[in-house]
């Protein structure tokens, strides 16, 4: 089993990827291995809504400038999809929302390549907003038709400055337990 964890703030590592880290840890420790891809160093252009996707359904976008496929492809080679997401004005990055706009059309228009995958989201907030911006993931899981575990509170950490969310003891540990659960649940399906 493979996990891949997107961050999509524009800080290589800050405290999105902190507390995707620690989910990839967790998972590690479960026997299923990861892997950590950065929007800041793979830039998504947004969906131009030109539906070539439909047409062709070879699993392909027609923009080719980006990083698109390459992180499109290891979303369909996973068995888990972690997304993580800083509050950008009460909302998840236009990188990240770039992304999930695009492999979405692309993912439905070839079958529903996301159907019955595992994952969640993961937000870091300074003071708020973080409860949307899990929402507005979490629709994207569930419109994808994937599954996603509960966990003891909302996979939420609280932090500004670069490696604050570490100090957010509670937010950690909801995220580990959420990875806890993302494995059992992964073992429980896949054996």
């Amino acid at each position: 089993m493979h996990a891949v964890a997107i961050n999509g703030s524009a800080r290589l590592n800050g405290n999105t990827s902190t507390l995707l880290r620690a989910c990839l840890e967790v998972l590690e420790e479960a026997g299923i291995s990861g892997e950590l891809i950065q929007l800041a160093e793979n830039p998504i252009r947004p969906c131009k809504a030109c539906g070539t996707c439909f047409n062709t359904r070879d699993n392909t976008c027609i923009i080719q400038e980006d990083a698109f496929q390459q992180v499109y492809d290891k979303m369909r080679a996973a068995d888990i999809i972690l997304l993580g997401s800083p509050v950008y004005f009460g909302s998840a990055t236009a990188d990240l929302m770039a992304l999930l706009d695009r492999a979405g059309y692309v993912g439905r228009a070839n079958g529903n390549v996301f159907s019955r995958k595992l994952g969640g989201p993961i937000v870091v907030a300074r003071r708020a907003g973080q409860n949307f911006t899990l929402a507005q993931l979490l629709f994207w899981f569930m419109i994808m038709d994937m599954v996603v575990p509960g966990s003891s509170y909302w996979n939420i950490g609280f932090g500004r400055l670069q490696g604050e969310v570490a100090e957010d003891a509670e937010g950690v540990d909801t995220v580990c337990h959420f990875a806890r659960n993302l494995a059992w649940l992964a073992k429980s399906l896949y054996g």
